[in-house]
């Protein structure tokens, strides 16, 4: 785990479900990473849902993930949605949203990126976006998932061929859990910001339909992505959210 001493403000945390979820909207989450970006590299970031945080809260090895996170960003609706009740400003701050605000304080700033995750095909979907709509990204080096456990070699390999490129941000496509596991794995050892964006690589390319603003707004867009990908996402949505539920009723009735 990194000294995080020398971090500026860094921000609070509301447990829910007794996983601590970090306090920040996306402006305040954009003004801390910032104002202490000297000091961020080798840190990771998780972008967490309802589903991490199930799985948090089932799992102790990987709550100790989450909650060891330099920051872990309320993506889903619900988990802003509580969290206001502690912290009246905590607003949601989603996989997409936030690689397109760093894409554009990467204009005046010399940030270098790299990519790794999700197929070829799609990575490449991905930066040919950057290259349209953002014109100004540095991408250092992307590599795809190999969609199996690595060896601890390929592992290793894998970190010197991202350390040579000398990143600012790491971004992470595997999918929860393993996205946030490879960040913690190598918290200090890849020498950049990790954030794990999961399916935002896929959302930004335009190779995922993107849920309309109102309807994120609503805090239906599980509901959305679950009509487009039912066979993937049913278990996940249905029995997650349903255990969801039950865990707040429990949190709320012990006080």
């Amino acid at each position: 785990m990194i000294n995080k001493d020398k971090i500026v403000n860094l921000p609070s945390r509301v447990k829910i479900i007794g996983v601590p979820i970090s306090a920040v909207n996306m402006d305040e989450c954009i003004h801390f990473l910032m104002k202490n970006w000297n000091q961020l590299k080798g840190n990771y970031i998780c972008v967490s849902n309802v589903h991490t945080t199930v799985m948090a809260h089932d799992n102790p090895l990987y709550f100790k993930v989450q909650a060891e996170s330099l920051l872990s960003v309320p993506d889903g609706k619900p988990l802003s949605v509580i969290g206001k009740k502690y912290y009246p400003k905590m607003d949601r701050v989603t996989g997409p949203d936030l690689m397109r605000r760093i894409f554009n304080e990467s204009k005046n700033r010399s940030f270098k990126h790299y990519f790794y995750g999700t197929t070829r095909e799609n990575l490449d979907k991905l930066l040919e976006k950057i290259e349209a709509d953002y014109p100004w990204i540095t991408v250092v080096g992307s590599e795809a998932s190999v969609f199996r456990p690595m060896t601890d070699a390929e592992e290793t390999q894998l970190i010197d061929r991202i350390n040579a490129t000398n990143p600012d941000f790491v971004w992470v496509a595997l999918g929860a859990p393993r996205q946030e596991e490879f960040c913690y794995r190598n918290e200090g050892k890849i020498r950049g910001l990790m954030i794990g964006v999961g399916g935002a690589f896929n959302v930004v390319s335009g190779v995922i339909d993107e849920a309309p603003r109102w309807v994120q707004d609503i805090g239906m867009e599980w509901f959305y992505r679950l009509m487009k990908e039912p066979r993937r996402l049913y278990k996940r949505y249905i029995t997650t959210n349903t255990r969801f539920i039950k865990l707040l009723i429990k949190e709320h009735a012990n006080g």
